[in-house]
This record gives structure tokens, C-alpha cells and sequence, in this order.
């Protein structure tokens, strides 16, 4: 007699989906948006899924619902094995021509990567790449559509990804010039305190980050405006509206141009940006393509 168990039944493919979308989008009317379905589908999916298991993998905490530790864990997985789904029906939809989709932040691929993206395309030769821009910057493991996602600042990956750091970062506040001559910010940090500082709601902590990392007493500004990408922010300040706070990359041009003065210079982040890729695809030869064009390009 064999002692080999047999293979346990897999839950429904819709359970799977329902229970994706729910933890992609954490809300189960998002969800049900997204799968075209109506909100008692998804929960009559997501306790069909439980009941499989027999273990909770949401705990409801006041209407919500929050992932368990074991539903964490699952629902990484699951969007891993959704990625690789997606890839190969796309490969055999395509035919032999190979695309890469990948999510990049929206600021980062205006100032870095779309200046490079014909160099980029030169490196994958045969190789398409579909660069998906992201207002608010999502884990990989929340976007089966994706094969890999460039990620800035203090990303951890979770099980099943696999992160490629590629390129240092510097960030510091940036003014144009008379605006920075008004405040008088030659005179030091504690100048700050009559600017409007601007921000991005896609970079919430960038002010908070300068100030501790910087080692300068954080200020209490004259006036704060947030706003909903890191562009916005940086094309206020080229207006004149106040100082923002910038990655280097993303104003080069505009000081080398004196559009914009960095007065209190940049401090180095050594977090910087990083390539996020699933585990299982770290031999794949046209992302092992990506990474060392993004490695070589990031040295420069």
C-alpha cells in the first residue's frame, strides 16, 4: 500500500478570485466593482474559502475586514500564482514576442526611466516592455497583472518576492530661486518656518524623513499643500507656490538650469529604489535582462 496522501482539493477558481481582489483592494465593495459582481457574491465566496480551509483568514473588526496572519501569507501566494497565470496566457495569446508589464511609480518613470526608456528597449532587444505608471505604488503581491514593480524607500518584500536594489537615492528640499532669496533659507534650516511646505499624498512621509535623517529640529510651517503624486509637488515648487521636498533625480534638469536651488544640498537615503520581482521568476531570462540594465543604468 502506498503511504503517499492524495492531493488535497483545491478551493474554487472564483473563491480564489473573490478572496484576491478583497485582499488587493481591502474593501469588499471594491472588490465586487472589480469582478462585476454584486457584494454578497464576493462574501458568499470569501466563507465558501474559509469553510474549505477551516480556518478564519479575515477577522472582522467593526464592518471591516482585516487579513489574519495565515490569510496574509495565502493571499501572497495566491498573487503570485495568479502572476504566473497571467504571464503565460499573455505569452500564448502573443506568440513568441515576450512583453514585460511593469509598474513603476508615476514621478519616478517621467523624470528617470522614461529618458532612458530607448536604451532600456535596446537591452531587451527581441523584448517588449509595457511601462504601467502607478499614482499610489502598490507590492507586487497586490498586482497579478504585473511582473515586476520598481519600489523606492524602505521596502520589505514579503514571501515569494524577491527585491533587487538598483539605485541609491537623495532627496532634499528644493525652491526657485527667489523664492528661497524671500525666505532668506541661506541663513539656515530654521528659515523653513515661513515657507509652505509642499507634499504628495504618494510620498506622505518625505518632510518627516528629511528632518530625522538630516539631523535638523523639524519646523512648523507657514502653510502645508498635499498633493496627489510627487509631480504635482515638484511642478508647484517650479511655480513658485513653495519649497518641496525631491528625490535629485527628479530635479537634475532644473538645477543645472537654476530653475530650482537645493539650499540645504541632499542627503543619501541608502534604501534607494529596488526592482521587486516573484521569487519564481528570478531565472526568467528576460527580467534577469531587466535587472542588469537597471543595475548598469542605476551606476551612472
Amino acid at each position: 500500500m502506498s503511504d503517499r496522501s492524495p492531493p488535497r482539493r483545491l478551493p474554487p477558481l472564483n473563491a480564489l478570485r473573490a478572496f484576491d481582489a478583497v485582499a488587493r483592494r481591502g474593501s469588499i465593495l471594491q472588490a465586487a466593482d472589480e469582478l462585476g459582481v454584486v457584494r454578497g457574491a464576493v462574501r458568499q465566496q470569501l466563507n465558501l474559502l474559509e469553510a474549505h480551509f477551516g480556518v478564519p483568514l479575515f477577522d472582522r473588526e467593526g464592518g471591516r475586514l482585516v487579513l489574519t496572519a495565515k490569510g496574509r501569507a495565502f493571499a501572497d501566494s495566491i498573487g503570485v500564482a495568479f502572476g504566473i497565470l497571467a504571464r503565460a496566457s499573455a505569452e500564448l495569446a502573443e506568440g513568441s514576442r515576450r512583453t514585460i508589464r511593469l509598474g513603476v511609480p508615476s514621478a519616478f518613470a517621467v523624470w528617470w526611466l522614461m529618458p532612458r526608456a530607448a536604451d532600456l528597449q535596446a537591452a531587451l532587444g527581441d523584448m517588449d516592455i509595457d511601462i504601467v505608471p502607478m499614482a499610489t505604488v502598490e507590492p507586487l503581491a497586490r498586482r497579478s497583472d504585473l511582473e515586476a514593480v520598481i519600489m523606492g524607500g524602505e521596502y520589505r518584500p514579503t514571501r515569494d518576492i524577491t527585491a533587487i536594489r538598483f539605485m541609491e537615492d537623495e532627496f532634499g528640499p528644493v525652491a526657485m530661486p527667489d523664492v528661497a532669496d524671500r525666505l532668506g533659507l541661506e541663513a539656515g534650516v530654521a528659515a523653513l518656518a515661513g515657507a509652505i511646505a509642499l507634499g504628495s499624498r504618494s510620498a506622505p512621509s518625505l518632510w518627516n524623513d528629511w528632518f530625522a535623517e538630516s539631523g535638523h529640529a523639524p519646523v512648523r510651517f507657514a502653510g502645508s499643500r498635499e498633493f496627489e503624486d510627487l509631480l504635482l509637488a515638484i511642478g508647484a515648487a517650479r511655480s513658485g507656490l513653495g519649497v518641496a521636498i525631491a528625490p535629485r533625480t527628479a530635479v537634475g534638469d532644473d538645477l543645472e538650469r537654476r530653475r530650482l536651488l537645493a539650499p540645504f544640498g541632499f542627503i543619501r537615503r541608502p534604501a534607494g529604489y529596488s526592482l521587486s520581482i516573484r521569487s519564481s521568476d528570478t531565472k526568467d531570462p528576460a527580467l534577469v535582462r531587466l535587472a542588469d540594465w537597471l543595475s548598469k543604468a542605476g551606476a551612472e
